[in-house]
């Protein structure tokens, strides 16, 4: 029985590009295990206050949700073998390179995924990255020569 790959998918939140990855994978076969961030933005934002009670200061109400989400998400890529980070083009996704920047620190293998027009405010995360790919597409093929060692296209 092969290995099961943990895959943590980190990052925006307004594009199917979880989906697509995930379909691919399904695709291909591949052993793997997707785990992201809560990705219902409402819900993410307001856990805290939900759960631990109201805050007056939206400071307090963001940092209460902020250190919830954390939880999640600094277990979720610790257990990871690889962590996958995209950055859109129409917000500033500061908890993804957050993100990023942890995996980093904790020598996770990863790969980032951004169009070209941010490339240079990106770069030193992009440094940081074992790949860099365009599309989920590229993600998936990165996976399924990782995992299996045969890159598409050729034989043996």
């Amino acid at each position: 029985m092969q290995d099961i790959w943990s895959i943590y998918l980190s990052g925006e939140i307004h594009t199917d590009w979880r989906e697509e990855i995930a379909k691919g994978a399904k695709e291909k076969a591949l052993p793997v295990q997707f785990s992201a961030p809560v990705t219902d933005h409402p819900a993410s934002d307001d856990c805290g206050v939900t759960i631990l009670g109201g805050e007056e200061k939206k400071f307090w109400h963001d940092r209460k949700g902020a250190q919830i989400n954390g939880i999640r998400t600094t277990s979720l890529i610790k257990k990871a073998d690889i962590v996958v980070v995209r950055f859109g083009e129409k917000y500033k996704q500061w908890n993804a390179a957050f993100d990023a920047g942890y995996a980093a620190a904790l020598g996770k293998p990863l790969i980032i995924n951004h169009g070209p027009e941010i490339v240079h405010p990106l770069k030193e995360v992009d440094a940081a990255a074992m790949a860099v790919a365009e599309t989920p597409a590229q993600i998936v093929e990165i996976l399924d020569y990782v995992i299996n060692g045969k890159l598409a296209g050729y034989t043996e």
